[in-house]
Order: structure tokens, then sequence, then C-alpha cells
């Protein structure tokens, strides 16, 4: 046992180092272990410095300490005789007290006592030298410096909940029993009130509220919530078109010498309507956002069914309503003062009042054959300020050569002709005498905006009469504008005497009313289908044309052509219909033959405003 060996291994590590010290990491957001563990332990540390014996700092230490040494003797001497001295002093004082004559002289005795006793160690002291103030030793201590500190605080999270119920056919059936059993004591109270109320209510409600109405209740309930959701949801997916909508600015356009450019933004479109092309647009005059787009058929030979859809930019994926009809619509319009009435025109020549606030799939007033109905297709509606009694009235032009009043009178359209437009020299005597004569067919119009009375019809022969709504026999005005069609003809908003006029023979013509010719004709390579004022700018102007690019031009800045000229529907056998600004934002919508609606930005350079 004794010889047994017993080996001990001895470390440089510390055992009582911990091994495993774990600390949070701010930056990573974990808890990370520390690798480097100090192992050192310092029993004892002493600052010091060492200096030559040889060297003059050496020599003069030594000096001083020999000093010191044989100092502390005499100093200790020194102060027992201070203390003698100060019992002495003591007692002179108290003698001083008793009597003071004879005090003086004892006194006087004592003090030369003290003198004598005191002279002896006096030159002893003179001996010593004083330390050179500018001799001194470099001495240097070094603080600690505290270990940075991480300090973090983390805020409560918000309480959360977790609610789950599961729903089946019964919980679903009952819910709706109760429903119809509260509608059933509800109509038990209402029975017990008077007979004479009951009457009433009787002529009110006419009908019994059935189970599928209660069910349509429900839904109504939570439609304005869902309808927020929607929006949201379409906010979130269409981000970036959102965010180019509000703030995206071409910033190349500084150096495009003048030309600009259109981004595009949403495009809206529908399932039912994929067959279809965009007949009208407008946009709301209250809800800036807001538009509402006509949907039918150019072609004589594919003509159905139409639509009236209303789209908001907050929401592109669906539209906000829905209307369909029996036949095309190829005109809208509407109200300045009541933003929720819609004029529409038909391709089989009825006219229509769409009212939005009611929840009905129909229009609100219609015309009939027995009305007065146009015999061919409605071209444009336009809203005029109310009559002398203060009823809503509006206008319509039609291939049948009439422009019609239509106005509201006790919940009936009421029409009056205010003008037929008859071709001049196209006069033939028929049988028996007759006079025949050939009707122009009327394609578009527009009301001036200061002159009530004064309007503008654009034909299918390419004239463009200059009427009155005094006159219905007389026209003020014709100009020999076009060559084919004109598609559409619109007063300048700002300047009083200009308006523009565009048709299928490919060109766009500015006028002034008061001259014959055209102040401006533009040449755009392919027939033009519609053609727009700008809001911001009396200068600025859009056309569309069927190879399916849009045109814009600003007069202030380039007389000769166009600032932008951009393909807009790339798909052959697709054509632009129409164009229109947003009267607030820098936005034009366009739309085109598939049934899409697009949305353009301007860029800075096209929505100049003027000097």
């Amino acid at each position: 046992e004794l010889k047994e060996e017993f080996t001990r291994i001895l470390t440089a590590n510390n055992p009582h180092a911990p091994q495993n010290i774990v600390r949070y990491s701010f930056k990573e957001r974990a808890y990370k272990p520390i690798s480097y563990v100090d192992q050192m332990a310092i029993h004892f540390s002493l600052n010091g410095n060492m200096i030559l014996k040889d060297s003059d700092e050496g020599r003069r230490q030594s000096i001083r300490l020999s000093t010191a040494a044989g100092k502390a003797p005499i100093e200790t001497s020194a102060v027992l005789s201070e203390e003698t001295e100060m019992k002495d002093e003591e007692s002179m004082g108290d003698t001083q007290a008793a009597g003071e004559e004879e005090a003086e002289g004892s006194g006087t005795a004592e003090v030369a006592e003290a003198a004598e006793a005191e002279e002896p160690p006096l030159p002893r002291v003179k001996e010593q030298k004083l330390a050179n103030q500018f001799n001194f030793i470099e001495r240097a201590s070094r603080t600690l410096n505290n270990p940075m500190r991480e300090r973090a605080c983390q805020s409560e999270p918000t309480p959360c909940k977790n609610f789950s119920a599961t729903a089946n056919q019964w919980d679903i059936y009952d819910a709706y029993v109760e429903e119809l059993q509260k509608m059933e004591r509800s109509k038990e109270k209402e029975k017990t009130k008077t007979q004479t109320a009951k009457r009433e209510e009787d002529k009110k409600k006419g009908r019994k509220l059935t189970s599928l109405e209660s069910q349509s209740d429900d839904i109504t309930k939570i439609s304005k919530a869902a309808k927020i959701m929607e929006r949201m949801v379409n906010q979130n997916t269409f981000d970036d078109i959102a965010q180019d909508f509000k703030y995206f600015e071409d910033a190349s356009d500084e150096y495009r010498d003048q030309q600009g450019t259109l981004l595009p933004l949403w495009k809206f479109q529908y399932d039912k309507t994929k067959r279809l092309a965009v007949t009208a647009i407008s946009w709301n005059p209250k809800y800036k956002d807001l538009f509402a787009v006509g949907y039918g058929s150019y072609d004589f030979m594919k003509q159905g069914q139409g639509m009236l859809l209303l789209y908001t930019m907050k929401n592109p994926s669906f539209p906000e309503y829905v209307f369909s009809s029996e036949s095309g619509i190829m005109c809208l319009d509407f109200h300045n003062d009541y933003p929720y009435l819609v004029a529409v025109g038909f391709y089989d020549g009825n006219v229509a009042i769409y009212n939005l606030k009611k929840a009905a799939s129909q229009p609100s007033y219609k015309s009939s054959a027995k009305s007065g109905k146009h015999a061919e297709p409605v071209w444009q509606v336009k809203w005029q300020k109310d009559d002398m009694d203060n009823n809503l009235n509006f206008f319509s032009v039609s291939s049948d050569g009439r422009i019609v009043s239509w106005t509201l009178v006790k919940n009936e359209l009421v029409h009056t002709d205010v003008i037929k437009l008859s071709v001049e020299g196209t006069t033939m005597h028929g049988p028996e005498g007759l006079q025949l004569q050939t009707l122009g067919c009327g394609t578009s119009f527009d009301f001036h905006k200061k002159i009530d009375y004064l309007f503008l019809v654009g034909t299918e022969e390419g004239k463009i009469y200059k009427c009155s709504k005094c006159y219905s026999s007389q026209f003020l005005d014709v100009f020999e504008a076009h060559h084919m069609a004109v598609d559409s003809v619109s007063w300048n908003p700002y300047h009083l005497k200009v308006f523009i006029s565009c048709s299928s023979d490919w060109t766009v013509k500015i006028w002034d009313h008061t001259i014959k010719t055209p102040m401006f004709i533009y040449d755009l390579n392919s027939a033009v289908g519609d053609v727009a004022w700008s809001p911001y700018s009396s200068t600025v102007f859009a056309a569309v044309t069927t190879d399916g690019k849009a045109h814009v031009f600003d007069l202030s800045i380039n007389k000769y052509e166009a600032l932008c000229t951009q393909l807009v529907v790339a798909k052959k056998k697709n054509k632009i219909t129409h164009i229109q600004f947003n009267p607030v934002y820098p936005v034009v919508i366009v739309g085109d033959e598939r049934g899409h609606v697009i949305s353009l930005k301007l860029s800075p350079n096209l929505r100049r405003m003027p000097k």
C-alpha cells in the first residue's frame, strides 16, 4: 500500500472558475454560453517602481531615508517638551487670574525660562534641507474601467385570447328558428296595437317577411364591415400600385425635353363583361374615386345585353354596383347635384335613370315605345339644369336625327323634341308632291359651360351643328368638320369660345365657334375614338385611337405634336374606345373593346398647371 503511487495532475486552470456561464446577447436575441473564462487567481498585488542606487534619484532617496531615521527621536523629545510647556502655561494662566500684580513678575520669569529651554533645538531644525519642489518622481495609477453593461426592457405583450367554436347544421337551424320566433313575437305585439294603426301598417308592408329576407337582413348587418375589409385586403394586395398612385413621380421627365409618360395603375375587369366593349365612362362629381362604366357593343351584328358597373379606385377587384340591362348601354352621365342619379342611353333607343340609393337591379325610370323613345341607338345623354318647375331633365341625341329633352314629371319621363337634324339640299319630292327630307344622324353633342341655351351636335356625315335650345328648326351655324362620323365633340372648360372634335377620319380638330375653319388639326394615323379636355389646364387634352394608343397634348408646350403617345392595350383586335380625366387626381381612365378599364397616372410633364 505504501508503494502504491497516486498521480495528481496540477493544471493552470482555476478550479473555482465556473465553466458554463450563459449570458443574454441582445444583438442576437438569445442566450449564449461565454467561451472565454478567466482562469487567473490573484492573491496579492503591489505596484511599485525600482530606481538604480547609483543614479541621482537613488542617492537623494537614500539621504532622505537616513535623515528621516535620525529625525524621529528628536521629534519625540520636542513633542514631550511642548507638552510640559503647555502645562506651565495653563498654571501661569491660573496665577494671573488670582492676582495680577504679583503674577506679572513671575510670569515674565517663566517666559524667559521657556525661551531658554526652547533655544537649543532650533539650530537643528534649520539644518533640515527643504526638498527641491521641481525634482519629482513620476507616479501613475490607473483606475479600473467598469465593464460595459447591456440594459434592456421589454414591454408586456398585449393580451390575446383564443376563441373557437364549431357551427353545425343544427346550430344554424336553431339560430334561424329563434330569429323567426322573435319576428313572430314582434308581429304579435304589432297586432295588439289599434286596428287603425294596423291598417296603415298593412298598406306599408304589403308582404310578409320570409326566412330568405331575414337571411339577407343578417348579411346587410355586416355588409359595411365586409366592404371595408375587402378594401383593406385589396389595398394590401395592390400596395405597390397604391404607393405609385400616391407618391411616384417620374424623375426622368426632367431629362426628357417636355415629353411625358403614362404609368399604368389598376386594371378593372369583371367576368360578365369580357365579351362586351366599354361604351361609356364617367367620373362621379362627388366621390372622386368612383366612376361608372357602360358596357355594350358598337357592332351592329353582335348586339346583346348590356351592363352598368360602378368601380372605385379603392377596390379594383370588384365593382361597387352592378346593373344589367337587356339592351347594350351606349352612354351615361352623372347628375351634378344628385350624384346618385345616372342617366343612361341604350342601343335600342330607350333612355333610363338609375338611382344608386335604391337596391333595385332595374332602372327607377325608363322610357318606352309609347313615351317617344328613339328609333336608333342613343349615342349621348347629358343632364341639364332643372326646368322652371324644378323637375329633373336631361337631353339625348340619337342616329334618328332627334335631340330630345326628357323631364321627370310625377315619376314619369316626359319627352319633348328640341331639334331635328335635317341635312341641307337633300329634300326629295316624293309621289303626290310629298317633300321627303333626309335626317342627319347625331352621334355626339355637348352643352356650353356658361351660355345655357348653346350646344353643339356632331353627326355621322362629319358635320358639326351649332344649335340653340330656343330654335327647333334652325341651326345657328354648320361646320364642315370631318369626312367621317364625329365621335366626340366637347367645349373647353376654361376657354368659352373653343371646342374640340374627333372623328374616325383619323383627325382631332380644335375650333373657335365664331370661326368656320379649325384652328388646329392633328392627324393621329388611326381612327380617333374619343377626346377629352383636362380639368386642370385649358391647353391639355387627351385622345385615344383604335390602334390601342393614348395621346396627350399640351398646346402651351407643343402645338404640333403630342407630348406623350403610348401603347395602352397591346393585344391585336382590341381597340381603345373611351378616355376620361379624373377631376382631382392626375389620373386618366381608358376603356377598350374587351371590357377592361385601365387607369394611368400622368407624369409631371403632362400635368403642368398654366401660369
